[in-house]
């Protein structure tokens, strides 16, 4: 009776913890499908002229709005799906209150349409708005917004860390962020692969992308997706770009349509890797995309013989619906994946259609596009020629669907399926359309801004080494610069604006690098930095001196008289000739910089410089990203207070580093392998354990595993890394079978068949990784045996774990460690000497009262001087050493203070021996 009370009591707590853990997939399920069936229920309700209005994303101009705005007409009289905002369309502010003018835009959209929806008498349903932008990180250019935003990393800086748990945490920043705005539709992040190094007249998304392996890429986009949907409280619709990849593109698409040369193969492998990672999951998975942003490129590999007559795959409907029929998208596209179109008013678009520019049919544009599968149109500059305005195009649009709408029973079966996508994404953001499940909460604005200590975190995990390698590095650059050095700081100055009326904002100030030094290493602080011995100068500053052009300018002379020089630099560009001002300098002025420590630290993507520039560097460090954490930890790095612990997420052919090399196996390793046995619950302890040992004969199937592969970086291989199971058997020991077999989490498996008697030895290889465990089993009996195994070794645990959720943990500032000052200068010694002196001072002082004149002078001078040769001697004898003595100030004044109470005990033995020299003389 007890054994059965306990078995049915383990079996009420098991069925109540699997009620409990199911139950939020029960009700995100649940959700899933009540959405689908109020959007089907609304759907049926709507007009012609509404289910139109939410095909089209538009934009418009301004940060305030007024009853006459045209795109308040366009929201409640042509009932449009969304709006994205933009800096470059004035729709945001600077100063103090850009957050609260933000959050009051988007609320004034929202409300506007309720208000409406509201005056007819229950007649037109309200429809929550669509406000979308996009805000990669990395400060301006690619944040629309970054007055009061958390100053969060670039997607590359996330990949530099190669750890998921900071890219999960910086999407639920930003998705917290977003959602206290108002803001319910990102468009982003990027899931392009950068699997080929940067070359000219290629595309350059500099550090715009998670990296270079379409694994790696694939789990920091899942982790940043699952991020932005849980930050956001999953009100906010997450849209990745640019589908179905453009990191191998030939040109910039924002220009003219690039084309993508690959087989389909690497397409798949590559390009579509990192989409499929988030879009294979159901549609209520919190790491899967709730849309994607479909690029204006051709792909060769797809669309075959691609010419300039080819449409790009985001106005091709082959293309597309080739691609979405791939297993990896389908599911994704059956429950509700939005497909929302490029910009179709680019000068890409414009220029498919007219190489001139000049003819631009905006309506037969948008109706391609559509027809292609988008469901969305995004549409921005878009007039068509002869049109007055934006407005009067999209109007004419808009009037053209609506009549084909009514004319084609095909077209509205397709604006139908694509509203009701839109409308069940809608639902699923917000269950309920009304104002108040719709309008931020002002109390969360607060909020927004604080997480700064994350971005330090991201910072300091990224900074990578790139040249020379870690070995090398103590020869190039044994020290930090000292006190009595002079510092000359070159930086590629970013200014920017938050809108076309506002002030100017640095960036990356003229003086950033420099600012940091002195406040953490200044003589505020540790002194170890004069300030009067730094300078700053622009890349502008140094093209002109290049270029012989005369300036009112310091910057070669304080190149000459520097002892090291610290750059800092942006990505390089063919329309910014300062962009190029080091390998200029580097190649061109070789008398600047001779006998320099020369200490280069890019901001941007770190694969500018080549091999010949790099061998005339000191050291080449790569942070990524512009925020203020970055340049602060720069300066850290410089004064050798923090380590670089990063590796570049993408190839940098310069440096000889290889973005599949690192992702490689790693040679010097033992891969461990095992059989594949399923674990039972110890009764004793109550955790896993092996089964028992099992034994094995002819006929009977060997079921094994490796154990974790690590890359280069010590962590799991990519899936799919292949690993070759090798076997010999019979009593010859010849190779008779060679298993391939791909690995998941960084574990391959694959089964045996033992078919011959003898001994069975079985060892695995993952090129370039050709050292593992040997398991051996010996058959040749009738009776069954144990696998024994050879060269054991401990299974090594890899850094990370694919965890669906990682819980944040708080970021710590490191504190700075006591930094040294040298202190054999000019000020140092005057300071010993006043020192000394003082006293001498005090020495005369208490003696006069006690001792004649003669005696207090002679102990104040031997005091004095006591003082000034202690600190002469010590500098002399170790100048060249970095001692607490030599290097701070305590150190001086403990010097001084010594060697005064050195000469006061000489003088006091001095008087004594007197008096009794004086004494005997009387007697």
């Amino acid at each position: 009776m007890t054994v059965r009370r306990i078995t049915w009591v383990r079996v009420a707590v098991l069925l109540c913890l699997v009620a409990v853990w199911s139950a939020p997939v029960f009700q995100t399920a649940g959700a899933q499908s009540n959405a689908e069936a109020q959007a089907a229920a609304l759907l049926a309700r709507l007009t012609p002229e509404e289910k139109v209005g939410q095909l089209f994303l538009v934009t418009f101009e301004g940060s305030n709005l007024k009853p006459e705005s045209p795109i308040l007409g366009l929201i409640t009289r042509r009932h449009i799906g969304g709006v994205v905002l933009q800096s470059g369309k004035d729709n945001f502010s600077a100063g103090g209150g850009a957050l609260e003018q933000a959050a009051g835009l988007v609320a004034s959209l929202q409300t506007a349409e309720w208000d409406d929806s509201q005056q007819s008498s229950g007649v037109r349903q309200y429809i929550p708005v669509f406000i979308g932008m996009s805000q990669e990180g990395d400060l301006a250019p690619y944040d629309q917004l970054f007055n009061g935003m958390t100053a969060l990393p670039s997607q590359m800086a996330l990949g530099a860390t190669w750890n998921i748990n900071l890219a999960e945490r910086s999407g639920e920043v930003l998705g917290k962020e977003l959602n206290a705005l108002g803001v319910n539709l990102l468009l982003g992040p990027s899931l392009d692969v950068m699997d080929e190094p940067q070359t000219a007249g290629r595309e350059d998304l500099g550090v715009r992308v998670f990296g270079g392996e379409p694994f790696w890429v694939g789990e920091m986009g899942q982790a940043f997706i699952r991020g932005l949907h849980v930050g956001s409280n999953h009100a906010l619709a997450v849209i990745g770009k640019n589908f179905p990849g453009r990191g191998a593109s030939d040109r910039l698409v924002e220009e003219e349509v690039g084309t993508v040369s690959k087989a389909f193969e690497q397409l798949q492998n590559v390009e579509l890797a990192p989409f499929a990672a988030v879009t294979v999951n159901s549609a209520a998975d919190e790491a899967t995309l709730d849309g994607l942003l479909v690029s204006h490129i051709r792909y060769q590999g797809l669309q075959g013989q691609v010419n300039a007559n080819t449409r790009p795959v985001s106005l091709d409907a082959a293309a597309l619906d080739s691609l979405m029929n791939l297993d990896q998208f389908a599911a994704w596209r059956e429950t509700g994946g939005v497909l929302v179109s490029d910009n179709l008013g680019s000068d890409a678009v414009r220029r498919l259609f007219d190489p001139t520019g000049t003819n631009f049919d905006g309506r037969q544009v948008a109706r391609t596009a559509f027809l292609a599968g988008n469901d969305l149109l995004y549409v921005d500059h878009f007039v068509s020629s002869g049109d007055p305005d934006y407005y009067t195009t999209l109007g004419r649009t808009l009037d053209f669907f609506i009549q084909k709408y009514r004319e084609d029973a095909a077209f509205a079966e397709r604006v139908d399926k694509s509203v009701e996508r839109i409308l069940t994404l809608k639902y699923r953001l917000y269950p309920s359309f009304s104002l108040q499940s719709v309008l931020a909460s002002q109390q969360g604005l607060d909020q927004v801004g604080q997480s700064s200590a994350l971005t330090f975190e991201v910072a300091q995990q990224a900074a990578s080494l790139i040249s020379p390698d870690s070995g090398d590095l103590n020869v190039a650059m044994p020290r930090a610069p000292l006190a009595s050095e002079r510092i000359v700081f070159l930086t590629d100055v970013q200014i920017s604006r938050q809108c076309s009326t506002c002030p100017d904002q640095p960036v990356l100030a003229l003086d950033a690098l420099q600012n940091a030094v002195l406040r953490l290493y200044g003589q505020q602080t540790s002194g170890q930095v004069v300030a009067s011995r730094t300078s700053s100068h622009s890349f502008a500053e140094l093209t002109r001196l290049l270029d012989n052009v005369e300036m009112d300018s310091t910057i070669e002379p304080d190149l000459q008289q520097a002892a090291w020089v610290v750059v800092a630099m942006r990505d390089v560009s063919s329309t910014r000739a300062e962009s190029r001002a080091l390998s200029r300098l580097l190649s061109e002025r070789a008398d600047l910089i001779r006998d320099k420590k020369i200490v280069v630290f890019a901001f941007g993507a770190p694969y500018y410089l080549d091999a010949t520039d790099l061998t005339k560097i000191s050291a080449y460090y790569a942070l990524y990203s512009k925020a203020p954490a970055f340049i602060d930890v720069a300066a850290r790095i410089l004064f050798q207070e923090l380590p670089a612990n990063g590796a570049s997420p993408v190839s940098v052919d310069g440096a000889g580093y290889s973005i599949a090399r690192v992702v490689s196996p790693e040679p010097a390793q033992v891969i461990a392998i095992s059989l594949d046995l399923p674990l039972q619950e110890s009764s004793a302890t109550g955790t896993p354990a092996p089964t028992e040992v099992p034994t094995f004969k002819v006929g009977d199937t060997l079921p094994l595993r490796t154990g974790v592969i690590l890359d280069h970086n010590r962590r799991p291989v990519p899936d799919g890394t292949i690993v070759q199971f090798l076997f010999t058997t019979g009593r010859d020991n010849a190779v008779v079978q060679q298993i391939s077999s791909a690995t998941l989490d960084g574990v391959a498996r694959a089964s045996f068949r033992i078919q011959n008697p003898g001994i069975v030895e079985i060892r695995v290889i993952s090129p370039p990784a050709l050292t593992s465990q040997i398991l051996t089993l010996d058959v040749s009996g009738e009776q069954p045996a144990a696998v024994t195994a050879i060269v054991p070794t401990l299974p090594v645990k890899p850094t990370i774990t694919r965890a669906p959720t990682l819980s944040p943990t708080p970021a710590v500032t490191p504190t700075p460690e006591p930094v040294r000052t040298a202190t054999g200068g000019l000020l140092d010694w005057a300071l010993a000497v006043i020192l000394s002196w003082a006293c001498a001072g005090g020495v005369y002082a208490l003696a006069q009262p006690r001792f004649t004149l003669r005696w207090g002078l002679r102990w104040a001078l031997l005091s004095a001087s006591g003082g000034l040769l202690a600190y002469s001697l010590v500098q002399l004898i170790w100048a060249s050493s970095q001692t607490w003595l030599t290097e701070t100030l305590g150190g001086t004044i403990a010097l001084v203070l010594v060697g005064a109470a050195i000469g006061l005990a000489l003088g006091f033995y001095w008087q004594q021996k007197a008096l009794v020299s004086g004494k005997r003389t009387r007697s």
